[in-house]
Parts: structure tokens; C-alpha cells; sequence
């Protein structure tokens, strides 16, 4: 299993899940043009994605999702209440699935989970490929519950919100009613809290811990790196997923350290 992002911020998310058989995009906060342009950065082109999966209906990640699987006939998974809410949405393939409920993409098995966030129903996902490596994606939410830390457990990468310093937002330069909303249970994580989920589910088994969703204007990198470093003292580096060029592709190796990945070409699995 592979993962890489097209960005990450307030002005756009998209990331990339790859295995043998699929290449799956979650979610799409560019436009069409701007996708074509950083998916080819990775070698890749929108006929390449066999799914688009979205967490919510917020803008920076959905503005491009219908548009571009409208264009490209990409079929789009997402919660029931997240759909109710995307607009110009005709002519798009969707498949609504529950929370609860675990489905697969190709042999990519895919958990939704539940997260705390002020959309109608969102969710952060966690993927396992054929075999057993697990990837984790979680942003877009206000505080740590208990279910998220069962969610998030043995996962081998981790792409983990560390949104904004306190005391930047604190003293930043947002109005009070949008610093009490990032701030907020149902806002972003900031770097104490994306801390404490990792201490939580941390284990010598996880390879790579990546920074996403990092605000421009209320925090910096140096201190998102602190906030993880102090609590995972094998792994020694943390990127940070950046706003206009993304991430390049990173491998998952299986617990003996290997990787069986075989590139895929042009072949899109339907």
C-alpha cells in the first residue's frame, strides 16, 4: 500500500491511497484543472482513480468532487448526510455507506469512522489492503473520543491533524466568532490534542506519521513537529503534507520490512 497528497490546508485537501488493484482519492477540495495538474506531479492522471471518498461536505474538500467525477464518470462514496448536502451533484455516481459498517473497494477494505466536526455526518477513514497494513487518516475533527482511539489502532501510517497552536489562534488574526469555532468541540485538532490521540494509539509497529491539515495563519511547523516527536521517540522525521505541493508517494512496508508492491500502469479496475 502507497499514499501520497495532491495538498493539505484550508484551501484544499485531496489525499491518495494506492495498492495493487485500486487507486482511491479522498476527498477533492481542488478544481478539475488544478487536479489533473498535481496528479500528474504523481504520475497519474484522473482516469487512473477508481474512487473518490469524501469526509464531508466543507468546501476544501469537496469543491472539485462532482465536477471531476462528472467528467472523468469516477464513482463517489460517502456517508448518507454528507451527500445531502453537495450541490450540482446530477450525473455523478454515488454509493452511500453507513458509519458503522465497514465496505471494500477492489483489495481495499475501508472502515468510515465517526468523527466530532460541524458538518451533518462526517467521517475520517482507515484502510487495510490485502496484507493487513493499515493506513490512517484523521482530520476535520474537534476532540478525541473513544471510538476513534479503538478506530485507529495498529495502524501502520498515520496522517494525523495538527491544525493550530493555542496560543497562535489565541492571538492570531481570526475574528473571536471563527477562532471559538477551530477552536471549538467540533473544530480542529490542535497540536496538544493530535499529541495526546497519538500517545494513545502509538506502537513500535507504526512507520510513518505525517501532519496534515496545517493552518497557514495559526501555527508552524516546528511546533507540530514537537507536539508528535515528544511521543514518538523511533520514528525521525515528520512531514508535513504542504498546501501546494502535496506529498510525494510513501510505501508501507509489511511488519518484516518489506514491500510487495507492484506498480500498477494505466489499467483502471472497475
Amino acid at each position: 500500500m502507497q499514499f501520497a497528497s495532491l495538498g493539505s490546508g484550508s484551501k484544499g485537501n485531496s489525499t491518495l491511497v494506492r495498492t495493487d488493484q485500486v487507486v482511491v482519492m479522498v476527498d477533492c477540495g481542488f478544481s478539475v484543472k488544478d487536479v489533473e495538474q498535481r496528479l500528474a506531479r504523481l504520475s497519474l492522471s484522473p482516469a487512473n482513480i477508481d474512487a473518490v471518498l469524501v469526509t464531508h461536505e466543507h468546501g476544501d474538500h469537496i469543491k472539485g468532487v462532482a465536477a471531476l467525477c462528472r467528467r472523468y464518470d469516477i464513482p463517489v462514496f460517502s456517508s448518507f448526510g454528507t451527500w445531502q448536502s453537495v450541490r450540482n451533484a446530477s450525473g455523478v455516481r454515488h454509493t452511500p455507506f453507513n458509519l458503522m459498517q465497514s465496505f471494500s473497494i477492489g483489495d481495499l477494505m475501508i472502515e468510515p469512522v465517526a468523527v466530532p466536526h460541524d458538518a451533518r455526518e462526517p467521517c475520517q477513514f482507515v484502510f487495510q489492503d490485502n496484507d493487513q497494513r493499515r493506513l490512517g487518516i484523521l482530520t476535520d475533527c474537534g476532540h478525541v473520543t473513544e471510538h476513534m482511539i479503538s478506530s485507529y489502532q495498529n495502524c501502520h501510517s498515520l496522517l494525523l491533524e495538527c491544525n493550530h497552536d493555542l496560543e497562535m489562534l489565541k492571538n492570531g488574526p481570526y475574528p473571536m466568532s471563527l477562532k471559538r469555532r477551530v477552536g471549538g468541540l467540533y473544530g480542529h485538532l490542535n497540536n496538544e490534542q493530535a499529541g495526546e490521540f497519538l500517545n494513545r494509539v502509538a506502537h513500535n509497529g507504526l512507520q510513518h506519521v505525517v501532519i496534515t491539515h496545517i493552518s497557514e495563519q495559526n501555527n508552524e511547523h516546528e511546533l507540530a513537529v514537537h507536539s508528535l516527536a515528544r511521543v514518538m521517540t523511533h520514528i525521525s522525521t515528520f512531514p508535513v503534507i504542504d498546501q501546494e505541493s502535496g506529498l510525494d508517494w510513501h510505501n508501507i512496508l509489511l511488519p518484516d520490512g518489506s514491500n510487495n508492491y507492484e506498480e500498477r500502469q494505466t489499467t483502471v479496475f472497475r
